[in-house]
């Protein structure tokens, strides 16, 4: 139920805990000496029951607290919709917060006021989510200053807004599992998603090579083109990674050490076949809605290890700073040219129903963006 002054339940996660309010006479508590403007109403994308974001999320006018202590007042610019936020509104996500909820994981906003006890960032700086659930589907946010992080504002703003997740996510992959060296081969699904393109982006940054799996699809050659152009060194379907003639694919090419899964059931499969002895596959989604299955002989006389990735489980894992520092790692990316924004398509935030279609429909090529205006 709505709580007069939050959008949060008791229960509710101290990092989902926003200073939003429903547009009501709820009287506002007193606050201490801030730079900021008066409490003003902003707009957001809601859902107060799971299910399919089509037929629960809806635009709402919420009312801004006002600014306190170590809050962050922030205009929030461009948020995407990923998969994760579909599997959140749906309820079927390793992380679900306190409904009723803003949707979005991930965005970028600029600095409007800060509290008086804020130190890391200052009026005019971009900012993007420390962690999931912050709620980012919105014009305008009080959050605190530990659930933000400072970005450059010299990165483009698609860049900046499609930051936080899936170039993480494929930059940890890399480096955490394989020592991998320069010339050796990475093999991947799914890699036309927003993780595969960063994948491919990356790698090729850090001078591996990529084999990259994509579905069969009738602009197939205009899908290999794109990929070609971010880096991939080979783009194939997974009927083609099916067939004999594959082992002959590897007389030219190392045998991967490290396949990242995206999809499960017979991909997975498929991946595990080429995987070199002693190679690692990582799990880090399942399109298919497949178990991932390993053959005993694979395990036993290959040796191959399985392991699952998620950024989130990664950042609790880890001091803050080191978010912060991949964070800059990836800015560097971007600014040598060397890492952009997976095709995008800005759409205005009361278009949004034309958004949540465009991004559940099967070979998605370009990732929805919300823009606030």
């Amino acid at each position: 139920m709505w709580v007069c002054g939050t959008l949060w339940g008791a229960r509710a996660p101290v990092l989902m805990r926003q200073r939003l309010l429903p547009a009501s006479s709820c009287s506002r508590p007193a606050t201490a000496s801030y730079s900021a403007s008066a409490p003003s109403r902003v707009r957001a994308l809601v859902y107060e029951h799971h299910g399919q974001p089509d037929k629960v999320v809806e635009l709402k006018d919420l009312e801004l607290a006002a600014v306190s202590g170590s809050d962050v007042h922030v205009k929030m610019l461009a948020a995407p919709i990923n998969p994760s936020d579909i599997n959140m509104i749906q309820g079927n996500y390793g992380l679900l917060p306190q409904l009723p909820a803003v949707g979005g994981n991930e965005g970028v906003g600029r600095v409007v006021a800060v509290g008086s006890n804020v130190t890391s960032m200052k009026p005019g700086d971009w900012v993007i989510p420390a962690d999931a659930g912050l709620g980012t589907w919105r014009t305008e946010a009080v959050f605190s200053e530990e659930t933000l992080v400072a970005v450059p504002s010299d990165i483009p703003l698609q860049s900046a807004a499609t930051l936080s997740v899936n170039p993480c996510t494929a930059y940890r992959m890399l480096v955490d599992f394989e020592q991998l060296r320069p010339g050796d081969s990475v093999i991947q699904n799914a890699s036309n998603s927003g993780v595969g393109q960063a994948v491919i982006q990356i790698a090729a940054a850090l001078g591996l090579r990529t084999i990259n799996v994509v579905r069969d699809r009738p602009d197939i050659q205009k899908l290999i083109d794109r990929l070609k152009h971010l880096g991939a060194e080979h783009v194939v379907t997974e009927e083609e990674l099916r067939k004999p003639e594959m082992k002959n694919f590897f007389k030219n090419m190392p045998q991967p050490r490290l396949a990242l899964n995206c999809v499960g059931g017979k991909s997975t499969t498929e991946l595990l076949r080429h995987l070199a002895p002693g190679g690692t596959m990582v799990t880090y989604g399942g399109m298919a809605k497949q178990p991932v299955t390993a053959s005993v002989s694979q395990l036993i006389f290959k040796d191959l290890k399985l392991r699952g990735f998620w950024m989130s489980q990664w950042k609790k894992a880890h001091d803050p700073d080191q978010f912060k520092e991949l964070i800059l790692t990836l800015c560097d990316f971007i600014r040598r040219g060397r890492l952009v924004a997976p095709a995008c398509s800005e759409v205005p935030l009361q278009d949004f129903q034309r958004a949540l279609e465009a991004s559940m429909q099967p070979f998605t090529s370009s990732k929805q963006i919300l823009t606030m205006g």
